[in-house]
């Protein structure tokens, strides 16, 4: 099991955001017409508005699996659930909400979000294929265990993002459109899944 506590206690000091203040986040870097991180530009500023708008519905629809519940509930000792994003990644707005209606569930998660580009230290600890993909969930014990990691994106959305890179037969924005249209679709059932096969592989203090 890999021991964390020089990487999240390296004596950085991190802002960490509740799922409630990365709300107020989105809000406020949409009221003021920008993004988070050092890029800026008019396209991002526009998948952030729509990131938005997308967290926004899904904190009112997502509806977890009676066996993710029993699985999320059957967790008895704390444990922090690290999630890296920015506001204008599609990826992390379509499964973000869906962490944090599990969070939700038990008292003994607690979930922080921390922004990619102003922690380079944890995020390039997990990269995807050499990339910097995000959302990336790194949950921690007590003792900052590591206990399980996941992302960027269920696995189906990542094989759209693997085949896109090989053979990039369109626009990013088209392609984007479509991964979000295979969202719409699988309704969060994928990262619901993925999430409950490692819940359940995890051990269960009794």
């Amino acid at each position: 099991m890999k021991n964390l506590s020089e990487l999240f206690n390296s004596g950085i000091e991190r802002t960490i955001y509740s799922y409630s203040d990365y709300m107020l986040l989105m809000e406020l870097v949409v009221k003021e017409q920008r993004t988070t991180g050092p890029k800026q530009s008019e396209d991002l500023n526009h998948y952030t508005r729509l990131n938005l708008h997308r967290m926004q519905r899904l904190n009112k629809t997502v509806v977890l699996s009676e066996s993710l519940k029993v699985a999320v509930n059957q967790i008895k000792s704390p444990q922090t659930w690290y999630v890296l994003t920015e506001a204008w990644c599609g990826d992390a707005a379509q499964n973000i909400p869906v962490l944090a209606t599990i969070a939700k569930l038990n008292p003994l998660i607690s979930l922080q979000l921390i922004l990619r580009d102003e922690n380079p230290d944890v995020m390039d600890q997990y990269l995807t294929n050499g990339g910097r993909s995000i959302p990336k969930l790194i949950a921690v014990d007590g003792e900052f265990n590591e206990i399980f990691d996941w992302g960027p994106r269920p696995a189906g959305a990542q094989h759209m993002m693997e085949q896109y890179k090989e053979n990039p037969d369109k626009p990013f924005k088209e392609f984007a459109e479509d991964i979000h249209k295979w969202y719409s679709v699988d309704k969060t059932l994928s990262v619901q899944k993925e999430l409950l096969a490692i819940l359940e592989g995890v051990p269960v203090e009794k």
